[in-house]
C-alpha cells in the first residue's frame, strides 16, 4: 500500500459474477468529498454521532495524504460512486507477518444489490495477495446478517475470540 499504489487509478475489468460493471479505484486526494461523503453515510448506518460534520472528510484526507491507509471506491455506471472501503495495515505476532483490518466496507442504499460490495471486497483480497499480506481481518455487527453473508461468501471465517474493548473516551 505505497502511496504510489494508494493514487493509482485501476481501469480493471469488471470483477466477475454479481459485480457487473462495478469498477473498483484507489481514492487520491482529489476523490476526499466523494469518500468523505460515503463515509458519513457508514458513520450514520451505525449510528455514530457526529460532533463535528466535517470530522469524517478530515480523517479520510488525513489518512490518504500520510498513506496510513488504502480507500478504494466503487463507481456504478448510471449511479456513481456508491462504495467505498478503507484497509489499514497492521501487524500479526502470531504469524509474524503483515495483515490487513478491513476497517470500513459501505455501499451506499442505491448502490446496494449492483454488485459494488463484493467487487470492494474482491479488490481488497486481490490487493493482499499481491502485497503478500498473511490475512485479511474484519468485524461487523452482530446483526448485519447481509454482510456476514457477504464475507462468508467470499471465504471469510467467523472466528471465536473474544472481542473486547475498552472506551477511553
Amino acid at each position: 500500500m505505497s502511496g504510489q499504489a494508494a493514487a493509482q487509478q485501476d481501469s480493471r475489468p469488471p470483477h466477475g459474477e454479481g459485480a457487473g460493471a462495478v469498477a473498483v479505484r484507489a481514492a487520491g486526494e482529489a476523490d476526499v468529498d466523494t469518500a468523505a461523503a460515503l463515509f458519513r453515510g457508514y458513520l450514520d448506518f451505525y449510528e455514530v454521532d457526529l460532533e463535528d460534520p466535517d470530522g469524517p472528510r478530515a480523517f479520510l484526507a488525513e489518512r490518504i495524504a500520510k498513506d496510513e491507509s488504502l480507500v478504494l471506491l466503487a463507481d456504478v455506471p448510471d449511479l456513481g460512486t456508491v462504495g467505498f472501503a478503507q484497509v489499514y495495515r497492521a501487524f500479526s505476532s502470531l504469524s509474524l507477518s503483515t495483515a490487513w483490518v478491513l476497517n470500513d466496507l459501505y455501499v451506499a442504499p442505491a448502490g446496494r444489490r449492483t454488485g459494488a460490495g463484493r467487487a470492494l471486497l474482491r479488490e481488497v483480497l486481490r490487493r493482499a495477495r499481491e502485497a503478500g499480506v498473511s490475512g485479511v481481518q474484519l468485524e461487523t455487527a452482530y446483526d448485519n446478517t447481509v454482510a456476514q453473508g457477504l464475507y462468508e461468501a467470499e471465504g471469510f471465517v467467523r472466528e471465536e475470540f473474544h472481542v473486547y474493548f475498552h472506551d477511553l473516551g
